[in-house]
């Protein structure tokens, strides 16, 4: 029913661009192509870089997508990260504290939630989506990410079943999990 506003659920592969524009493979490409003809049309709620994989939410829903990404709102987003080398064990406290500053920018980072699930890999919890956020976080605690994997976005969780690539429509309930 094109009255019905989409939510797509994504199992982000890695190499796919979320954009409309950008050259090679795009997040779009993987949708029916009927789909991409939609007015108004069907777009990526926040962004995951190119060698990001995991859970993508697509709506052709404009006040969806500003209520999930609006600072305002603090969604949670959740990463597991594989890094390069061990953690050094202070990185939890860097980044609960809420005075972590990035690179050129002049606001120190919301607090975010660290949880070690190994030497190198950790799950990362953020409520804000700065460019390239995670991967500068690190890379500012003296370590490099190797694979960042969204996992879950408030509580919507990616389903182990949907493979790297697959995809789904949303249920209402499921969206409401995402605010929750």
């Amino acid at each position: 029913d094109p009255l019905v506003n989409m939510v797509i659920l994504l199992n982000k592969p890695v190499g796919m661009t979320c954009s409309h524009k950008d050259g090679g493979a795009l997040v779009y490409d993987i949708l029916p192509n009927r789909w991409k003809s939609r007015d108004p049309r069907v777009s990526t709620v926040g962004r995951l870089d190119k060698q990001t994989t995991g859970l993508l939410l697509l709506t052709d829903d404009g006040d969806l997508l500003h209520q999930i990404t609006s600072p305002k709102r603090r969604v949670k987003k959740t990463y597991r990260v594989k890094l390069a080398r061990p953690l050094t064990g202070t990185e939890g406290d860097l980044f609960a504290s809420g005075r972590m500053m990035l690179e050129n920018e002049d606001k120190p980072l919301a607090p975010a939630e660290l949880d070690v699930v190994s030497t190198t890999e950790a799950l990362l919890s953020i409520t804000e989506g700065r460019y390239h956020q995670v991967r500068r976080m690190f890379a500012a605690a003296g370590n490099h990410v190797e694979q960042l994997h969204r996992e879950r976005l408030g509580d919507l969780t990616l389903p182990d079943g949907l493979a790297l690539g697959e995809w789904r429509l949303l249920s209402k309930e499921e969206i409401a999990l995402v605010f929750q």
